[in-house]
C-alpha cells in the first residue's frame, strides 16, 4: 500500500515554471514506477509522464509536454517530481501522482493515486 501526497501547484503566467512534488509513504518506494496525470475541467484524465522503478532509468512523456516537462525521482526522499517549464494555458489542470508496483506499465494503468494539486496557467 502506498499513500501519495502531491504539492507544488499554483498560479503561474504563461512561460513560467512550477515544480510538482509527490511524497510517498512506505519503505519500498524504489519498487514502484511512478506517473503524473492531469485532468482539465470537462476533460478526461490524461497521461503526462512516467518514470520507471528502481533507479528510474526509463522515462515516458506525452507529446504535448516533451521538451518542457521533466520527471525525476529521489528514492532517498520517497519523492517524485515533475519540473514544468514553458507553461501554457492548456497545461491548466489538476495534476495527479500515481504509483504502480514494478516495471512501468505499458497500459499506463496505475494502482495508487494522490489527491491532486491544481496548476493554473494564466494567459
Amino acid at each position: 500500500q502506498v499513500h501519495l501526497v502531491e504539492s507544488g501547484g499554483g498560479l503561474v503566467q504563461t512561460g513560467g515554471s512550477l515544480r510538482l512534488s509527490c511524497a510517498a509513504s512506505g519503505r519500498t518506494f524504489s519498487s514502484y514506477s511512478m506517473g503524473w496525470f492531469r485532468q482539465a475541467p470537462g476533460k478526461d484524465r490524461e497521461f503526462v509522464a512516467a518514470i520507471s522503478w528502481n533507479v528510474g532509468s526509463t522515462y515516458n512523456y506525452t507529446d504535448s509536454v516533451k521538451g518542457r516537462f521533466t520527471i525525476s525521482r529521489d528514492n532517498a526522499k520517497n519523492t517524485v517530481y515533475l519540473q514544468m517549464n514553458g507553461l501554457k494555458p492548456e497545461d491548466t489542470a489538476v495534476y495527479y501522482c500515481a504509483a504502480r508496483f514494478g516495471p512501468m506499465p505499458i497500459s499506463r494503468k496505475y494502482d495508487y493515486w494522490g489527491q491532486g494539486t491544481q496548476v493554473t496557467v494564466s494567459s
